[in-house]
């Protein structure tokens, strides 16, 4: 399984951005894909999941509001759309695979195989 994420750069705050997560290699039936970041100096945290039979969505609650996920089943995809962007959404943005939905969001120890990242920078 391989997971590419695409569409990170150098965004206003107040500005959008929308990031991709191509998925390949997929032998699972019900998954969820996820996305994290790692703001410098700071932990890696959960941002947003998806279901893939379902397309069940959740967010953390910083992004709640702000970011949306959906999924494309027939291109493998899942996209991150983020909205009004803040300072603090700076950070490298991970997707990740978590081979068994289980309706919710599973932290970094949940997750099966991860991408390496995207750098979305938020500043003027």
């Amino acid at each position: 399984v391989q997971l590419v994420e695409s569409g990170g750069g150098l965004v206003q705050p107040g500005g959008s951005l929308t990031l991709s997560c191509t998925v390949s290699g997929i032998r699972f039936d019900d998954y969820a894909i996820g996305w994290f970041r790692q703001a410098p100096g700071r932990e890696r945290e959960g941002v947003a999941c998806i279901s893939s039979e379902e397309g069940i969505a959740k967010y953390e609650d910083p992004v709640n509001g702000r970011f949306t996920i959906t999924i494309d089943n027939t291109k493998k995809t899942v996209a991150l759309q983020m909205t009004r962007l803040k300072s603090e959404d700076t950070g490298l943005y991970y997707c990740a695979l978590d081979a068994q939905w289980l309706g919710y969001c599973r932290g970094e120890v949940g997750q099966d195989y991860w991408g390496k990242g995207t750098l979305v920078t938020v500043s003027s």
